[in-house]
């Protein structure tokens, strides 16, 4: 396992295991298979833990903490995060400081390495209702800027968490505001996958441009964490899940059909290719992984031993799905 510096953090392995696979949200599982899957996480060199309250009503967090008994191994490291919407501005801290407590409670541990914002960052509504592009589960960039940053700088400095993030799936131009402001977040995690696609979390009407997002994170000195590297499992040979025929993740799953012919080519899974793919996306330093099981681990581990893909194929698959 190849490591890598994260924001403040160094020795960040290039995988890290995201909660929502071991939480259930990306098909079934088990708590002794995902407690099992954390150990074998770490036996193969991840030392990255992704964890939000949202990945399945606290499970995710649960697991991490019953895997452990909130001893974490040496070198360990976990993120959580809250979904903060836009509370009155002075609920800000007191619903951050609540959510951080519940999540260290679950996780039996004392501090977090990274608290990040989980909410869409959206501009402020003005005019007529509906108007603007925020959503009820948005955090206007003024109450960022006002209230939100400080909140989390104050738990960093009560000892609460070591650093703070933002996630970077709002809308793209509120999110490039908050890279270039000062202060700004230790650590944000970006869209990478070979589509360029949020699928269904989308819900801004300006283009996405995640890759414009991660340049600008690097050329500030904040760390990057690709998510969705397998877009929802649209970039996987199938969903692991029913879905509605019109649903954006289905449609990413038809546009990426030619690059599942590709991976077939290839004699690999649209799974393993996706993640080598995202690996290869310059600026992101580490790939959160979605995974559920010890199987689907071991492919993404596969994934990361066998490095980047080569700028040839990566124009390819980049041609193929009109990413070029």
């Amino acid at each position: 396992m190849q490591h890598t510096r994260l924001g403040p953090f160094d020795g960040v392995s290039r995988l890290a295991l995201g909660g929502g696979g071991i939480g259930a949200v990306w098909g079934p599982t088990t708590r002794d298979e995902a407690i099992a899957t954390v150990h074998a996480a770490v036996a193969a060199g991840i030392n990255l833990f992704d964890l939000a309250p949202s990945y399945g009503n606290g499970e995710a967090e649960i697991v991490m903490g019953e895997a452990f008994a909130g001893r974490f191994p040496a070198g360990v490291r976990v993120t959580t995060k809250c979904q903060l919407g836009a509370p009155e501005p002075n609920a800000v801290y007191p619903t951050l400081r609540a959510s951080l407590e519940a999540s260290l409670t679950r996780l039996r541990v004392d501090h977090v390495d990274c608290f990040i914002l989980h909410s869409l960052l959206v501009p402020d509504v003005r005019g007529e209702r509906g108007s603007g592009h925020a959503s009820a589960a948005g955090t206007p960039l003024s109450l960022y800027r006002s209230h939100v940053r400080a909140a989390f700088q104050h738990l960093v400095d009560e000892g609460l968490a070591r650093a703070w993030g933002v996630t970077g799936i709002g809308v793209p131009s509120v999110v490039q505001a908050v890279l270039e402001d000062a202060p700004r977040p230790q650590i944000v995690q970006c869209i990478a996958n070979l589509l360029d696609s949020p699928g269904g979390l989308k819900r801004y009407e300006e283009p996405a441009t995640p890759r414009t997002l991660i340049a600008a994170a690097g050329a500030r000195g904040v760390g990057v964490m690709g998510i969705r590297a397998v877009q929802a499992g649209a970039l996987t040979d199938a969903f692991d899940r029913p879905l509605a025929g019109d649903h954006p993740d289905v449609e990413d799953y038809r546009r990426a059909a030619p690059f599942r012919a590709i991976a077939s080519e290839l004699g690999v899974s649209a799974a393993y290719l996706a993640h080598r793919y995202a690996l290869s996306i310059e600026g992101v330093d580490t790939v959160v992984l979605g995974v559920k099981d010890r199987t689907e681990l071991a492919e993404c581990v596969r994934a990361e031993s066998d490095g980047p893909l080569d700028a040839a194929l990566t124009s390819r698959i980049d041609h193929a799905v009109g990413r070029a």
